[in-house]
């Protein structure tokens, strides 16, 4: 008996494949805002996700990362040295029901800073 193999997803061509190595190396290599600009948009999450942990990013490009729809960016912006704490405090979950990872680091990094949270998990304002 013929098994017949289904190909889930398009294969990428020779040349599909070196502009993503480019743009990797691109996000890698981003050093001023502009040259950050491309990847807000980046079709690849991962290329995005490696432009967030750019040591370079400044704290204004890793506010534009807090808002990417993939939880491994947003991430990638909590764990980041740069962010900055108002970028850290939008992270946040305000509905327990919906606090991953990324709500979970935010926390984190502002705990480590001095920020207290309530027994709700709500930031307490002094």
């Amino acid at each position: 008996m013929q098994t017949e193999r289904i190909d889930m997803g398009k294969r990428k061509t020779p040349e599909e494949r070196a502009d993503e190595e480019r743009r990797y190396a691109r996000a890698s290599a981003a050093r001023t805002d502009d040259e950050f600009e491309p990847f807000f948009t980046d079709p690849n999450q991962a290329i995005r996700n490696v432009a967030a942990l750019n040591p370079d990013a400044s704290a204004a490009v890793l506010d534009r990362f807090a808002d990417d729809r993939f939880w491994s960016v947003r991430f990638a912006v909590a764990e980041h040295p740069t962010t900055t704490r108002e970028t850290l405090l939008r992270l946040l979950e305000a509905d327990p029901r919906r606090r991953g990872v990324v709500h979970h680091a935010a926390r984190a990094r502002l705990e480590a800073e001095g920020v207290r949270f309530d027994e709700d998990g709500v930031t307490v304002i002094e």
